[in-house]
């Protein structure tokens, strides 16, 4: 037993010195003049074989690229992360006024959530006029699969994708959905532009949500107008549909894109 935990503190212990080493592999590079990895073998401290090996699953995961004449530098994955990091710590400021504008034209509960470790990840919320409670709040989470703005995270996303997550998350629905019936609902809402929350998440609420876009077109977040059942039947539900992608493209457009 005490050789078993021994290995699995060992593992953590490797595993936590390779990510910082990765860290550092990357500051070397985001510092310029990293014309080899002998240079960057220099800077961190590493032996040379080290430094490569690492170099090599950075350049693999698209973290770092190696540019011929030049060395190595940031790669996709980086800039993509770091313009996503930005878009979100400007959004909410960007987004409030528009929300509350979208709120007072609804009197219903606004969100404005991002993905976060895979999940929903609420930014902003304005409670809505009516006498009606929302489980969800400013700092909270909830599943991707089953809530409005998670499902218009995932409108990019491919038939894989919303596959594997099926796979994975489809315990968590509200609502029974075969896996066919839930790829054939995401490739309708992705040919729409917009998604709905038919209960997935509490049986009696119901929500219209939109994609948020930055300057390089992704989706950086969502918004949704929610409600219950009582204030949302489906012909209001497709009314609101306008009014929410109309509001998303406007956030969109102070970002940029």
């Amino acid at each position: 037993m005490q050789k078993s935990e021994d290995e699995t503190a060992h593992r953590q212990t490797t595993a936590s010195q390779t990510l910082v080493r990765g860290l550092e592999v990357i500051e070397a590079v985001s510092k310029g003049g990293a014309h080899d990895i002998g240079v960057i073998a220099e800077r961190t401290g590493m032996t040379y074989s080290t430094a490569h090996r690492i170099v090599s699953v950075l350049v693999q995961r698209q973290y770092l690229k190696r540019v011929p004449g030049k060395g190595y530098q940031l790669g996709r994955k980086l800039l993509a992360l770091g313009f996503q990091a930005y878009s979100q710590v400007e959004l909410t400021p960007v987004a409030r006024p528009l929300l509350e504008r979208l709120a007072a034209q609804t009197s219903d509960t606004v969100h404005l959530a991002c993905e976060e470790l895979g999940a929903v990840f609420y930014l902003d919320k304005i409670a809505s006029r009516r006498p009606v409670e929302i489980s969800s709040r400013v700092g909270g989470m909830k599943p991707l699969i089953t809530t409005g703005v998670g499902k218009a995270l995932l409108l990019d996303g491919s038939p894989a994708s919303w596959g594997a997550l099926y796979d994975t998350d489809a315990g968590q629905l509200g609502l029974a959905a075969t896996r066919e019936e839930w790829l054939d609902m995401m490739r309708h809402y992705a040919s729409c532009g917009y998604t709905y929350d038919l209960g997935e998440d509490e049986p009696s609420i119901r929500c219209v949500a939109a994609p948020v876009r930055d300057a390089s077109h992704a989706i950086v977040a969502a918004i949704s107008v929610s409600s219950t059942t009582d204030y949302m039947p489906p012909l209001r539900m497709r009314e609101l549909v306008p009014l929410v992608l109309e509001t998303a493209r406007q956030i969109s457009a102070e970002l940029g894109n």
